[in-house]
Formats: C-alpha cells, sequence, structure tokens
C-alpha cells in the first residue's frame, strides 16, 4: 500500500523566491521518499533593497505579490495538502519586512514566517544528507545565501555546531562585508574543525548548483578544491555579459557566483577540507521535511 502526500515550500531569500513541490511517498516496510516534483525559481532580488537602503522598495512588494499569487494558483493546480512560506535575511533586515508579511497576507492569504538564521541553519540540515555522510566522519554543511551563509558541522550524522554569519552574495557585491566578518568565520571554522581530521564539505545553494553542474560530474562525485579554484579565476577573467552568453548563466547568476565561488573556497581553505559535494538540496527542501516530522 502506497500513500503519496503532496507538500509545498516557498523560500524567500535575498536573490530568488522558489517554489518547491514535492512528493512524500510513503510505503510500508519502506523509507519515506521525499521527490522533487516542480521548483519555479524567480528573480527577485531583495537583498539588493535590504541591505542597501534598509526596505524593500514599492516596485518589489507589487513583484513579491504576484509571484505569490502565480505560487498559490500553482499549489492549488498540484492540490498541495501543506505548505509553509519562510523567508530569510532580505525580510528579516529590512524594517518593513513585517509590513511586506502583512501586505502578501492580506492579498494573497499566504502567511510568511520570517526566520532567524539559527532557525535556517537548522531547517536547512533538516536535509536528508544520508547518502553524503557517513557515521564515522566530520562534514562542514555550507549554504551560501544572498544576504547570510550558514555553517553546521556534523560529526557521526549529527549536528555539534551550526552558525549563521551576515556574508552573502548580494553584500559582497556591495561591498558590505567587513574584514572583521571574515575573520569571525575563519576563526569559528578553525576552531570546529581542529579536533577532526579529514573534513568534507557540503555545499548547497543555487551557485554551487551551477558550479557543479558546469563540471559535468556524476551527482555522487565531489568537486575538488582545485577545481573549484580554477572555476574562480576563470569566472573573474570573464566580464558579466560573457559569463551569460559563453557559459550561459541566468543574468541574476552571473554576477552572484563569483563571490560565492569565494566563500565556499575559503571555508574549504579553513576547514583543510579538499572536496565539496554538492546534493542540490537546501532551506526548501529541509522546509517540506521539517513539515512532514513535525518540526515546524
Amino acid at each position: 500500500m502506497i500513500t503519496i502526500k503532496k507538500y509545498a515550500a516557498i523560500d524567500i531569500g535575498s536573490n530568488a523566491m522558489r517554489l518547491l513541490v514535492t512528493n512524500i511517498v510513503e510505503q510500508d516496510g519502506h523509507s519515506t521518499q521525499f521527490n522533487k516534483s516542480s521548483l519555479v525559481r524567480v528573480p527577485i532580488r531583495l537583498g539588493q533593497d535590504a541591505f542597501t537602503v534598509g526596505e524593500i522598495s514599492e516596485e518589489n512588494i507589487e513583484r513579491m505579490v504576484d509571484a505569490m499569487m502565480a505560487f498559490k494558483l500553482l499549489m492549488k493546480v498540484h492540490k498541495i495538502e501543506q505548505y509553509r512560506a519562510c523567508a530569510t535575511s532580505a525580510m528579516r533586515e529590512a524594517y518593513n519586512g513585517k509590513d511586506v508579511a502583512d501586505i502578501i497576507k492580506k492579498k494573497t492569504d499566504i502567511k510568511i514566517d520570517i526566520i532567524d538564521g539559527k532557525k535556517e541553519a537548522a531547517i536547512i540540515a533538516a536535509s536528508d544528507l544520508k547518502q553524503f555522510i557517513t557515521s564515522d566522519k566530520a562534514y562542514l554543511y555550507v549554504d551560501v545565501g544572498g544576504g547570510s551563509t550558514e555553517f553546521s558541522l556534523f560529526y557521526e550524522g549529527n549536528i555539534i555546531a551550526s552558525k549563521s554569519f551576515k556574508n552573502g552574495t548580494i553584500r559582497l557585491l556591495n561591498n558590505m562585508v567587513s574584514e572583521i566578518v571574515w575573520q569571525e568565520i575563519e576563526k569559528w571554522i578553525k576552531i570546529n574543525t581542529a579536533p577532526f581530521e579529514n573534513i568534507t564539505l557540503i555545499g548547497s545553494g543555487g551557485n554551487i548548483n551551477k558550479l557543479f553542474k558546469l563540471s559535468e560530474k556524476n551527482q555522487d562525485k565531489p568537486l575538488s578544491y582545485m577545481y573549484l579554484q580554477s572555476q574562480y579565476q576563470k569566472l573573474n577573467s570573464m566580464t558579466y555579459e560573457q559569463r551569460i552568453s559563453v557559459l550561459g548563466l541566468n543574468p541574476d547568476r552571473a554576477d552572484v557566483i563569483i563571490p560565492a565561488t569565494r566563500i565556499y573556497l575559503n571555508a574549504m581553505k579553513w576547514s583543510g577540507s579538499r572536496h565539496i559535494y554538492v546534493p542540490k538540496i537546501g532551506l526548501s527542501d529541509g522546509i517540506v521535511k521539517a513539515m512532514y516530522y513535525g518540526k515546524i
């Protein structure tokens, strides 16, 4: 007997908004399966408003409302049983973030939870990493967003440390990350990874997913530090237009991919890791699993 449930997650990030539709397959005697059915991404760069001006603009509020109405219709078509909408650093730092959430609730009837960095890291870590994590090794999970980066250290399959830092791609593009923040990240990584040997990174976020796709590797193979370093140099040597025309990057990906790569490279360097796995999971996957297991 198989039971299929349909859940959806809305991730309102600093660089884009996403709707993930997941089929949850339950079968007696088998592990629950979480199968992605649809993923829609809308490039509304809220972080550009929130981190530079401090508020979300009227134009982007209108775009958000339109996007949420579209998401609502898509969820209706998919016959979604349960959903959750979570907003991260851009919405929590914009002084009108709560007002924007109220407007969206009034116009679309979709309630947005504005979550803090600690909860964001916990939800992301709830994603299924079993195929990448073995019980006897240590892993540093790095999720790079537009406004913040979440770090979680796993050992023996459990999280033993996690922290969110205000260092993301939109902030870096606008020169809003001080050297002190970089030093804090370096210190945190070195202190927490020091007791372990052979740390392996696990990366999530749209930019590392794109880098992995460009590598044409099989999903179960990691990227090496040397490969990431060479890609970083290659991307830096190209103009914004060339990254779009030659590499086929989306316009809203062609600029943020460079600072994102820098964060991953530094995390690898400071942890002593030589490889990074890219399971293509993120906040939206974590939201679905957290809903299913009653954690949010």
